[in-house]
């Protein structure tokens, strides 16, 4: 690639970072959290959490990217330092990894919806259905081929062809579930109670001394936003050079936890409607809620066979464009790193593709057991979930400590200059604010960003990451049997080793990585400076389309080539 790409302009932006934000978390996860944590009262912590843990993060992730204009590998290069590319790198891993069952996920989502619509989920067994399909791998596979072969093509073109996508796919999103809460408000009021509807948003003030509650909150706005995975970081890269990011940032947040109510209050409502023991029902695992109790509710909507065939395949087509809108941003982030490091577009699509759907294969087929209650689930994807869903959140961490070495380092900078105030003081004073000073509030946000945002991202956030990763160690050391050992798939050995194992070998290629030219995205006419950054003064970041020093012979998309050669 020759030249800079990008959105065609807010419209595209706003509906691309929707997408990768709104996922099946937002309609299968949601509901469960919501139905185990007290109904409404369960909203209080997560829209808190929404403001001070997911729009903050998400706008650093959009300040990072619209100025180091790379990936994830190349922002931390930049806005960290050579030493600590690594840290994208784990970011691309552990999204990328994610991706390799999450592709399997969505193939589900898709495979339901074809049963909804040819009416194989009504008067069945929804628990030998189930069953049938996840033991029968070659069905899976198929699912999880198209899931892909759907996401190359929608980033084969670049930045114009996943907004054009996101923008169709949102739109539908939007109003298919829409249709799907007419249907199960319809439902619910059959009996005249509205029961599901009351639950949702009816407030237990004694629940709120619950720390469970609020620790559940963080984790679902922690996950469901994308807040600090990388996926704002990567989207920010094609911002056009006047683009604002906290508004879109607080839109993003805002659309995201929208969509959770709307489809929170489809789920609940349909269940309530139906169900003898709703909370029951609506407390088990994601995919039982989904795949085994939705079916089987649905099939009860108003207006007989039709309604229930209707029911059906509106809501399961918008989870299949939830899950794939999701899926684009996760395999986008990787191949914009290929594209940065001078890959060709169509190669590094065909390559993350193949190894998405390579790298899968096990979490479709492998370890497919089955419960106490005859029900088959995928503990090899579990497993994989278990072990990379945390690492994310380490990501969030890695942007919060460039955030604090940028204000340290130009604070530093301002002292030995003589402009800047000596002392702990000084450095509250002059430090702390300034990543906020620099790269959000640059004059092209149209809302301006007060020092709560400090607040948030120095105290806030380093407290909430360590309450969220103690209380999940602390719940697996005192629930799970023999946590410590290696062996055990839900122990907590088994994830640190990964860890470990990842970060150790990412800490010893990252000579390698900072070795090759980083080309970065720059729209004509941006003012993209870099030269304050830790890595700004790094010869080998240059502009698509540019020589890097030593590699004159080549330019950005040539790489590859001459590495073949």
């Amino acid at each position: 690639m020759s030249q800079s790409d990008q959105f065609s302009g807010r419209i595209g932006l706003i509906f691309a970072s929707i997408g990768a934000a709104i996922g099946t978390g937002n309609i299968w996860r949601f509901p469960r959290m919501v139905g185990a944590n007290g109904g409404g009262t369960f909203l209080i912590p997560w829209l808190i959490f929404l403001f001070a843990w997911s729009i903050p993060l998400v706008i650093a992730e959009f300040a990072l990217g619209k100025r180091s204009r790379t990936g994830t590998i190349g922002t931390f290069r930049i806005f960290a330092g050579k030493k600590f590319a690594w840290m994208g790198l784990w970011t691309a891993w552990i999204s990328t990894a994610i991706g390799f069952y999450y592709a399997i996920v969505a193939g589900w989502c898709m495979n339901y919806f074809r049963l909804g619509f040819t009416g194989g989920l009504t008067d069945v067994d929804t628990a030998e259905v189930w069953n049938g399909f996840l033991q029968s791998g070659t069905q899976v596979i198929f699912f999880q081929f198209l899931v892909i072969a759907i996401t190359m093509l929608a980033i084969w073109k670049g930045a114009k062809a996943i907004e054009k996508v996101n923008v169709i796919m949102m739109i539908s999103l939007f109003c298919l579930l829409f249709l799907a809460l007419g249907l199960s408000l319809w439902m619910d009021l059959q009996d005249g109670s509205l029961d599901g509807f009351l639950f949702m948003f009816t407030v237990d003030p004694a629940k709120l001394s619950d720390p469970e509650i609020w620790i559940n909150g963080l984790s679902q706005s922690a996950w469901s936003c994308s807040a600090g995975m990388g996926m704002a970081i990567t989207y920010a890269v094609y911002m056009r050079k006047d683009e604002d990011t906290v508004l879109n940032a607080f839109t993003m947040g805002l659309a995201n936890n929208s969509i959770s109510i709307i489809a929170g209050l489809t789920v609940l409502s349909a269940i309530f409607a139906v169900e003898a023991d709703p909370i029951a029902t609506v407390s088990q695992g994601s995919s039982a809620i989904t795949f085994l109790a939705l079916p089987s509710v649905f099939a009860q909507a108003p207006g007989g066979a039709v309604g229930a065939w209707f029911m059906m395949w509106v809501f399961f087509l918008a989870l299949t464009f939830a899950a794939l809108t999701s899926m684009i941003s996760t395999v986008e982030l990787c191949v914009r790193n290929f594209v940065d490091h001078g890959y060709e577009r169509n190669r590094a699509v065909a390559i993350t593709s193949v190894m998405i759907f390579i790298l899968g294969l096990p979490s479709a087929v492998l370890w497919i057991k089955f419960d106490a209650d005859g029900i088959a689930f995928p503990q090899f994807l579990e497993v994989q979930d278990h072990i990379w869903g945390y690492g994310l959140m380490f990501s969030g961490l890695f942007i919060a400590f460039s955030i604090w070495k940028y204000g340290y380092m130009r604070w530093r900078s301002l002292v030995e200059s003589g402009e800047g105030e000596p002392g702990f003081s000084g450095y509250l004073r002059q430090g702390v604010s300034a990543f906020r000073d620099d790269f959000i509030n640059t004059g092209d946000n149209d809302m301006w960003v007060g020092r709560w945002w400090d607040v948030v991202m120095y105290i806030f956030f380093p407290v909430l990451f360590t309450v969220l990763m103690g209380s999940y160690f602390f719940d697996m050391a005192a629930n799970v049997h023999d946590p410590w050992n290696p062996a055990n798939p839900h122990g907590i050995t088994i994830i640190l080793l990964f860890w470990v194992i990842v970060a150790t070998l990412f800490l010893a290629v990252n000579k390698y990585l900072i070795a090759r030219p980083l080309y970065r995205n720059l729209p004509e006419g941006a003012d993209c400076d870099i030269s304050t950054l830790p890595g700004g003064d790094d010869e080998l970041i240059v502009e698509v389309g540019e020589a890097a020093p030593g590699w004159e012979h080549l330019t950005s998309g040539d790489i590859l080539e001459a590495e073949a050669i």
